[in-house]
């Protein structure tokens, strides 16, 4: 592949469990999707906070973001650490390097995990980590940098995701949350770890029993610390849905921080006629999206 034909790819994701819990030292489990940023490192573009924070004055990619959005509203699939690594890949795939290598990975995850937190005053890096690396991952923070490891989806898992037709506001979120006294923030942090702890352990034995018992956990925990912060973590229509899923044997949860954008759906079999009605209904709608294995890569 020649310059003139590169453009550099890196992957959205979903978050399945370990929101808000990450940044306390929980190990979350994040899945690499195939819908991606595209920086065109022939063209220019403007550049984000984050790509800013990473390239300085330099200039930017133009980066194509129309898989991460549906109209001018973000679909919640971690659009801006899509876009930031794709920008670093893209500069240093235009000088030669390649970015299959081990060391060229991790020297994007660590610049990109800088700027992205610089830029949002903080986060875990779990978005970027997915970007980079691709696949399903155990990621956790390990002294502020980053550490993941590779899991797999046991045969029979069913994963959907629903898009709510809303936009989610992480930050302002994160800022409810972190209103909450000591001990009660610490009791719904150690309910979310313990969720997490629990998923990453039933991905690792491919148990799909104690998959789905690790999502309902989730929405549980997810559920406490939206009525405890008093924000809307689990709206209603998410809350409506969880209880049809669960009552079929799955488990249906927001994705990530919550907010109402994208929910996530996990079963021995896809959702039922009677859930994709309810979906409808609601004004919500399956997501196209499949597990990117690739993370960063050349594409033309």
């Amino acid at each position: 592949m020649n310059v003139d034909a590169l453009r550099v790819a890196a992957p959205g994701k979903v978050l399945l469990s370990g929101a808000y819990a990450v940044l306390e030292g929980a190990t979350a489990v994040v899945i690499a999707v195939d819908r991606y940023a595209l920086a065109d490192p022939l063209r220019r573009g403007p550049a984000s906070r984050e790509v800013r924070a990473a390239l300085g004055d330099d200039a930017a990619p133009a980066v194509d973001t129309s898989a991460l959005y549906d109209g001018t509203a973000k679909l919640g699939l971690g659009s801006s650490a899509a876009v930031l690594v794709a920008s670093i890949g893209a500069r240093l795939a235009a000088s030669g390097a390649d970015l299959a290598r081990s060391a060229t990975r991790a020297s994007i995850a660590q610049t990109a995990r800088r700027a992205h937190a610089e830029a949002q005053s903080g986060g875990s890096g779990v978005d970027v980590a997915a970007s980079v690396w691709g696949g399903i991952l155990a990621y956790s923070m390990a002294r502020g940098e980053g550490a993941v490891r590779a899991l797999a989806i046991p045969p029979g898992l069913h994963i959907d995701a629903v898009w709510s037709g809303t936009s989610a506001r992480t930050t302002e979120l994160r800022a409810r949350v972190a209103t909450l006294d000591r001990a009660t923030h610490a009791a719904r942090m150690r309910e979310l770890g313990d969720a997490s702890a629990a998923a990453v352990a039933a991905f690792g034995g491919r148990d799909i029993a104690g998959i789905l018992r690790a999502g309902q956990a989730t929405r549980i925990a997810l559920t406490a610390l939206g009525r405890d912060a008093r924000a809307a973590i689990v709206p209603p229509a998410f809350a409506e849905l969880a209880e049809l899923a669960e009552a079929e044997g799955a488990a249906f949860y927001p994705s990530g921080a919550g907010g109402g954008d994208v929910g996530i759906y996990l079963g021995t079999r896809p959702p039922s006629t009677d859930l994709l009605r309810r979906y409808t209904a609601l004004g919500m709608r399956p997501l196209s999206i499949a597990i990117d294995t690739k993370g960063i890569h050349r594409t033309m």
